[in-house]
């Protein structure tokens, strides 16, 4: 079986020490905004693209850039992780479809969520500090929750 991959940005959207996240309702797990990268995306752009439309907001990323220029190059916003994520797994072990993650920080200016059309509604969101994270590590993913404290960390201490 081949597996089949597709190209996703992420964003932990944080704001007053919390991070936003969503029971998503296809996937029932709490997670950050985020979505596939179009085709005629960069990473950094689909990440701020579906933190508008998730959260009805532009936040500011909190992503490195290198000083590499050149006629031919120019350096992009770098995601704080890149990850490799196992999306359809049979039950014989095979994985049949993966997410390649580029998971960027962002500061958000307030908390007032406003999803677009079409998205989950503000209702299924949820502010998490640290500690809530923490405390619900039996729901949220290990992961989310890791990454979820070091975005709340690095905003944090801008």
């Amino acid at each position: 079986m081949e597996t089949t991959r597709h190209f996703v940005a992420t964003v932990y959207a944080v704001s007053e020490g919390s991070v936003a996240l969503h029971e998503h309702d296809k996937l029932d797990m709490w997670l950050p905004a985020g979505g596939h990268v179009d085709r005629d995306e960069l990473p950094h752009e689909a990440a701020l693209r579906e933190t508008r439309e998730e959260l009805g907001m532009t936040v500011d990323l909190v992503a490195p850039r290198e000083a590499i220029e050149s006629e031919t190059v120019r350096s992009i916003p770098q995601p704080q992780h890149f990850l490799l994520e196992d999306i359809n797994v049979h039950e014989n072990g095979e994985v049949g479809h993966q997410h390649v993650d580029f998971v960027f920080y962002g500061e958000a200016p307030s908390r007032d969520i406003d999803p677009g059309p079409g998205e989950q509604p503000a209702a299924d969101w949820t502010w998490f500090t640290a500690a809530d994270l923490a405390d619900r590590r039996d729901e949220i993913p290990a992961d989310v929750v890791e990454i979820g404290r070091r975005a709340i960390e690095t905003v944090s201490g801008r």
